[in-house]
């Protein structure tokens, strides 16, 4: 394998958010503050991505190369500290502990598709 088609690490978490805050916690999310988009790769974190069922189900996904120094990372950052606080009230059963309670979901496969051009 090249080092273009070695699969990276990646890690899930999940979350349930209650249902009635789901729409706000989307909304959120669709305007993540800038200096947040910062933090994450600063911290180690690529290509994050958040899945959602109607349910409130949420899968959080990414990149990295060790998780546990990157969440380290992250809650050594002020604006993480104020991203929490602000999306615990959106989370079933934290208490107000968002980054305390985390839940690993486990990969079982990674396929990587490589597509090279035709010439």
């Amino acid at each position: 394998h090249s080092p273009e088609t070695l699969p990276k690490p990646k890690r899930a978490v999940q979350r349930r958010v209650r249902p009635v805050t789901l729409a706000e916690y989307c909304e959120r999310h669709a305007a993540v503050w800038p200096v947040m988009r910062d933090a994450l790769p600063a911290a180690g974190l690529r290509d994050y991505s958040l899945f959602r069922s109607p349910s409130g189900l949420v899968i959080g996904a990414c990149e990295c190369d060790d998780f546990d120094a990157a969440r380290s990372a992250m809650e050594k950052t002020d604006v993480n500290a104020r991203w929490q606080r602000e999306m615990a009230p959106f989370f079933e059963g934290l208490d107000g502990r968002l980054n305390h309670v985390v839940r690993f979901v486990q990969e079982i496969r990674q396929v990587r598709i490589v597509v090279q051009a035709v010439k």
